[in-house]
């Protein structure tokens, strides 16, 4: 059959939804095609359902801190990794049944279930049917990297995709990839009770680039667990388990997690059709701030572009994509400032840009230890080092990369700063409650304003410099 539409969406993800809403403001001629299941990544396999595990393991784990608090009775407590598991699912299937319902909604009877393929720019084949239409938004996300060579014990290892679906864990965990997905369910099945050990070929873990802020890491979170970096793991069968070597480490698991980051979805979407060089992912080139693919009718936006694979990315470039294919000339939008969030405990944050991305001598560094923090002091979570960059002339915030307690809040307030191009002079004239974790910002924030070349205009800010950190010390 043939059908005729004016926008096609391909892809039911997060993306695709967000272009699907600005498409149905200026044309009910529409058709969105998607292959299941539905409900979205974030809902069903990713943000969502692991975030309930690590906020499982938080709580198990504040038990080992009762006894030098007076509560009495911590060492009895268990973990029921079973029930864990069962009532991870059961949020997870509230989440993505709530997220396939609006899709249902959202879609209606212009959701065409299959699977694309390009015939030509402007024509898509998805079963029997042929759909010619004006413009294309592609949306469809990506998937976990998965070896070829892990083909043949494929049983014992773990994605993103079938972890969730497990009823049991036990033994001998791990990890291989120590991005975020990796620290996040490494830590998080280690608080609970398994044995678990990270390998990772770099150097660093969590995308993390300060020399400082990455021996933090590593020493803090490998704590509660191993930790072996800067070697390739090869994993081989034994017994009724792996072994997994990584150079001179070798180490004997029952099962693995793969977090060895993701790919497009585009391998069936025949790409090459639309008559434009594509690179060694499979991509075709676009502009990110139209999300357009070279001067075709395509858009492009989400998981699958590779660009920037986060959630609130995703619908950004959705609302791009959406907007833009409905305009004869696409425009150019600007991208919010990048933020990178890992969701351990310390966790990890990167926000605008990382210290690699820095001209030397460009910037100066402004530390805070949260050792001695004080309200991390009281909860008994003060580890971690939070660094800060801001130019050197005039103090401009330029970004951040910390490993701290609640790090995702103070990601927020640098993300704001940096967004709307303040100083370390602008950030200081805030209030800081006491006490509470935003005080160790302003300990950064101190450290840093000392090092800048050019303060002029600031030197009456004598409030700035009052308020000590450790008051009660």
């Amino acid at each position: 059959m043939k059908i005729t539409t004016e926008v096609l969406v391909i892809g039911a993800g997060s993306a695709g939804l967000s272009a699907l809403r600005q498409v149905q403001k200026y044309t009910s001629d529409y058709r969105m095609v998607d292959h299941g299941p539905l409900g979205t990544t974030c809902a069903r396999t990713g943000c969502m359902p692991s975030k309930v595990l690590i906020s499982i393991a938080k709580d198990f784990h504040r038990r080992n801190f009762y006894e030098s608090q007076g509560i009495i009775g911590g060492e009895g407590l268990r973990c029921d990794l079973p029930r864990v598991l069962e009532r991870v699912r059961s949020l997870r299937d509230q989440f993505a049944g709530g997220m396939e319902k609006s899709t249902l909604k959202l879609a209606g009877e212009k959701l065409i279930e299959g699977t694309a393929s390009f015939l030509t720019p402007n024509e898509i084949q998805v079963g029997d049917d042929v759909i010619k239409t004006g413009r294309t938004i592609i949306a469809t996300g990506s998937k976990p990297v998965f070896p070829e060579a892990w083909l043949p014990f494929r049983d014992k290892v773990l994605t993103s995709e079938n972890f969730f679906e497990q009823e049991d864990l036990q033994g001998r965990i791990g990890v291989i990839g120590l991005g975020a997905i990796g620290l996040e369910l490494g830590q998080a099945l280690s608080r609970l009770g398994l044995e678990v050990t990270g390998f990772d070929m770099l150097e660093s873990i969590g995308g993390l680039t300060d020399p400082e802020v990455r021996k933090a890491a590593g020493k803090i979170l490998g704590e509660q667990l191993p930790l072996y970096l800067g070697a390739a793991a090869s994993v081989y069968p034994e017994g009724d388990g792996l072994r997994v070597e990584a150079g001179e480490k070798s180490v004997g698991v029952d099962k693995i997690i793969a977090a060895l980051g993701v790919v497009p979805n585009v391998g069936s979407l025949g790409l090459e059709k639309l008559g434009v060089p594509l690179d060694r992912k499979g991509l075709p080139p676009f502009n990110p701030r139209t999300m357009q693919i070279e001067n075709l009718p395509v858009f492009i936006g989400g998981d699958v572009n590779g660009c920037r694979p986060i959630l609130h990315e995703a619908l950004d470039e959705g609302f791009i994509a959406g907007r833009n294919a409905g305009q004869d000339k696409a425009e150019r939008y600007c991208r919010r400032i990048p933020a990178h969030i890992v969701f351990t405990d310390p966790s990890i944050a990167i926000v605008g840009a990382a210290r690699d991305q820095l001209p030397v001598d460009s910037f100066v560094t402004g530390s805070a230890d949260f050792s001695r923090q004080s309200r991390a002091r009281i909860e008994e979570r003060n580890s971690g080092i939070l660094h800060l960059y801001a130019d050197r002339s005039d103090g401009r915030l330029l970004g951040s990369e910390m490993l701290v307690p609640d790090a995702e809040h103070l990601a927020h307030l640098l993300a704001l700063a940096i967004q709307h191009e303040l100083s370390v002079h602008d950030l200081l004239q805030m209030p800081y409650y006491h006490p509470t974790i935003e005080e160790g910002l302003r300990t950064a924030l101190r450290d840093a304003a000392g090092k800048i070349e050019n303060p002029s205009g600031h030197e009456e800010m004598t409030l700035c410099e009052s308020g000590p950190e450790d008051p009660l010390c």
